[in-house]
């Protein structure tokens, strides 16, 4: 079970990193709307250019928690909340303009991920 966890640490972990310093100006086929980068898809979700940072900092924070917390246990469970928290807001806010439900998948594959790793470090 360790062995798991640690792996899908890592997948979420570089999932976000990804996301947010690699495509963070990259069209994909999963941003909301017609938006063609994120700052276009917080536009399109009618929320304010500030909570682009707080978001992305706190998904860029979790995901550095998750890689370190394969060494240090104690921040896994925090970012991963922190990462489920964000990914329920992710799924509303593709709700809430309508989205195809395709858009929605990494949203609640990384909210999938981030229970099984939470349900991992409880025993």
């Amino acid at each position: 079970m360790d062995n798991l966890r640690a792996v899908l640490q890592i997948i979420v972990a570089l999932g976000l990193l990804n996301v947010w310093l690699i495509r963070f100006s990259q069209s994909t086929p999963y941003r909301g709307g017609q938006a063609r980068s994120m700052p276009e898809e917080f536009a399109a979700y009618g929320l304010p250019a500030w909570l682009l940072y707080v978001v992305g900092a706190l998904k860029v924070g979790s995901a550095l928690c998750l890689l370190l917390g394969l060494w240090f246990s104690s921040l896994v469970m925090p970012a991963a909340a922190v990462v489920g928290v964000l990914m329920v807001g992710a799924l509303a806010m593709h709700v809430r303009i309508a989205d195809p439900w395709k858009k929605s998948l990494p949203a609640g594959l990384m909210l999938s991920l981030c229970l099984f790793i939470g349900l991992g470090m409880v025993r």
